[in-house]
């Protein structure tokens, strides 16, 4: 082997495979191989100078184990992460794990994961950016110093489990904010008033008394029935027609932000689930012309697009559509987020000629739907502009005027790929002070409606506009505020727990830097400085942490526990020394021993009707470890027999014995039973742990006629597969 290439996930690494010839041994580090240790604090600070302790966990000690041995044997050794400042970490620590200098080890980079954009990478490789890499270890810091100091004070002042985060804590306040406002909000009556014309135009109203009316205007029901009044019997003219052609410019390609929203409102897809979609997308997927990333890189806050990508955009565009379609010059965008990294690209397709049309015949639904309004809004951003016309038409009173519009599409322009929901809108054919018919008169009593929970997509929307987090923290941000119960999803609407204004109310009055989206927003930019090299790393952590580290010790004294401890007058049945008190959880309300984390008792309390449902019923079986009589209990999985000395004896086992697969453990000969999980029914030996023998699917009698082995039968939407757990042979039937 003569060289090596590292790249973070296997998905890259056999798409590039495919590429390259047998001179290149093309390999995955799994992303980070080394991090901060997850039980210590992992930062040493000596005289303002801060030294991180990175270590290899268990989990990725064989991957640095076959890398370094690979790269031992490699005459060239090339970095190959992504082209990001986690990429470019990421390549830093893969090289100190192989026991190499990464400033020596060449670093090729490219946006989009195709045979061209390789090899043009491997022809001019450059060296790890350490400034992009400082960066990135500054927000791992700085995130670290926040979550390892003031978690533990939230979890002793408010609960235990709870968590808080550069991001995390500033992104949750937006939300609690939104619903402080919503709480506050007082309605404000109006009214609304509305005229037909002709049998057919419908208009509202526009003046009254020669003021303009808007939409508070008429706020009582007086002033309605006044206007409605002098309407009655009143004689109504065209007094002015007003034509204004326009144009509907054309949208922007991709950005990460951008793309979440779209795939949230357009597809309902969460942002974690875009991200992933799209990470295959960018990685490989099988195409008409081989394995193939189909999209650029899709963490980027750029709208640069490539000069080629954009002819070739223009050529397919005028074969497609014709010349009208492709406007006189080329378009070019550029972002109006803070910091963005303009030396990126804006996510686009990577070959134009592989159409939607032709991706439904390789992409599975998901990834065709996602690609189809990447390719779509990418097409769309180099094309014509629409051109529609604009009619306005008032009628006048003696007092009152209408306003009736209508609306003409003259050359559809981008809209011939991304569609057009609004349909014309002709007004008959009208001369002005021409005398027309009033028809109706409506007046509509309204009320303000508060502001609207935020989505998942327009809670990212404001993340990017007030600067918080990046696009690859976006996603990440609203799933560790989910995980953390800080806020829940009802109807696609995030609504804040109640924990989560406990949590604020804390920071605001103690940490209002935490949760402030300008202080946060600013520590951004310091990190784009970094990254620049226009700013000391260690000078932006030591100007953080010496107040922070003062208001955590200040914290620990002034800040009054929040916690609500209730006792129940009971013993705990585990010590015999101390009292069971009601505590809140992340879950709600819990009993549990007054000595914790001494004795680690806990019990569910019985909601209001349940008492005695959940009493143990006796039965004549004895424990066979204990010797005490076995109960019969019940769990979220049904019932199950448990010693009825619990907690000092903890032996379990089902009530009713396991049933028993026709066929005998392929490894050991043992019985196979199945058996219930977190994930539902599986089959597994009766000899476990001695055999750990496990399938999640029913084994059948036929053995593979490949090798012998056990086959499995799986019920799938369209067909039955009986599939060989060893050589993975299939037997398929169609539905």
């Amino acid at each position: 082997m003569k060289n090596l290439i590292i790249v973070e996930s296997p998905a890259k690494a056999r798409t590039i495979s495919n590429f390259l010839g047998r001179n290149y041994k093309v390999i995955a580090s799994k992303g980070h191989i080394r991090d901060l240790p997850k039980t210590q604090f992992g930062i040493t600070i000596e005289d303002g100078e801060f030294t991180p302790k990175y270590v290899i966990s268990k989990d990725n000690r064989e991957t640095v184990k076959e890398l370094k041995k690979l790269a031992k044997a490699a005459e060239v050794v090339y970095l190959a992460t992504d082209e990001d400042r986690e990429g470019e970490a990421i390549g830093y620590h893969v090289a100190k794990a192989i026991g190499k200098e990464p400033t020596e080890l060449p670093r090729i980079v490219f946006h989009e994961i195709t045979k061209s954009a390789i090899k043009k990478a491997l022809e001019s490789p450059r060296v790890i950016d350490m400034d992009s890499v400082d960066a990135q270890q500054t927000r791992r810091l700085l995130d670290r110093i926040v979550g390892y100091k003031l978690s533990p004070l939230l979890a002793s002042k408010i609960q235990r489990g709870l968590s808080a985060g550069r991001v995390q804590s500033s992104s949750l306040k937006i939300v609690v904010d939104r619903e402080r406002e919503i709480n506050a909000f007082k309605p404000v009556e109006f009214w609304s008033i509305s005229a037909l014309f002709e049998k057919v135009i419908e208009s509202a109203i526009y003046s009254f008394d020669n003021k303009k009316i808007s939409k508070l205007t008429i706020r009582i029901k007086d002033d309605a029935d006044e206007i409605l009044n002098s309407c009655k019997g009143d004689k109504f003219i065209v007094s002015k027609i007003e034509t204004v052609k326009k144009s509907a410019k054309t949208p922007p390609p991709f950005m990460t932000s951008t793309l979440q929203q779209a795939a949230s409102t357009q597809l309902g897809f969460a942002p974690k689930r875009t991200m992933q979609i799209a990470q295959k997308l960018y990685e490989g997927v099988k195409t008409d012309s081989g394995v193939s990333g189909v999209i650029t890189y899709m963490r980027t806050d750029s709208l640069n697009l490539a000069k080629e990508a954009v002819e070739s955009s223009r050529d397919f565009i005028e074969k497609s559509f014709g010349k009208d379609y492709v406007p006189s010059k080329p378009k070019f965008y550029s972002s109006k987020s803070k910091g963005a990294q303009e030396a990126h690209e804006a996510i686009r397709p990577t070959n134009i000629e592989f159409t939607p049309e032709i991706a439904k015949g390789f992409l599975e639904s998901s990834e065709l739907r996602l690609y189809t309004i990447i390719y779509n809004r990418f097409l769309a951003c180099q094309m014509s502009d629409a051109k529609y016309e604009l009619q306005n038409v008032f009628f006048s009173g003696s007092r009152a005027v209408f306003k009736a519009q209508g609306k003409k599409m003259l050359f559809d322009g981008f809209y011939r790929v991304t569609g057009f929901s609004d349909k014309d809108t002709i007004l008959p054919k009208l001369e002005e002070n021409q005398v027309v018919s009033l028809d109706k008169l409506d007046a509509k009593q309204n009320f303000t409606e508060p502001p609207a929970r935020y989505s998942e997509a327009s809670l990212i929307k404001e993340l990017e506009k007030r600067g918080i987090g990046r696009p690859s923290t976006y996603a990440p941000t609203i799933t560790i505020l989910q995980s953390r119960n800080y806020i829940e999803l009802e109807k696609k609407r995030i609504i804040p727990t109640k924990i989560a204004f406990t949590v604020i109310e804390l920071l605001e009055n103690h940490f209002e830097n935490i949760v402030d989206s300008n202080f946060t927003s600013n520590l951004e930019e310091k990190l784009d400085l970094i990254a620049e090299g226009k700013e000391s790393w260690q000078k932006v952590l030591g100007d953080f942490y010496e107040p922070f580290m003062e208001k955590i010790e200040k914290g620990k004294k002034d800040i009054k526990s929040l916690k609500t401890v209730k006792p129940t007058g009971r013993k705990c049945p585990s010590c015999e020394d101390g009292e069971l008190v009601i505590r809140k959880g992340r879950y709600g309300e819990f009993i549990s021993c007054s000595t914790f984390p001494k004795c680690k008792y806990s019990e569910n309390i019985k909601k209001e009707g349940e008492e005695g449902k959940d009493e143990p019923e006796t039965t004549d079986e004895v424990c066979d470890k204990c010797g005490s009589d076995m109960v019969i209990k019940n769990s979220r999985r049904g019932k199950f027999l448990a010693c009825s000395s619990y907690p000092k004896c903890k032996n379990a086992k089902p009530l009713t014995p396991p049933k028993e697969a026709e066929v005998p453990c392929p490894d050991c000969g043992g019985k196979l039973l199945e058996r219930s999980g977190r994930r539902g029914k599986f089959y597994g030996c009766e000899n476990y742990p001695k055999c750990k023998f496990i399938t999640n699917y029913p084994p059948i009698k036929k053995k593979c006629p490949e090798c012998g082995y056990l086959m499995v039968h799986k019920e799938l939407k369209t067909k039955t597969v009986d599939e060989c757990l060893k050589c993975k042979y299939k037997d398929e039937q169609k539905r």
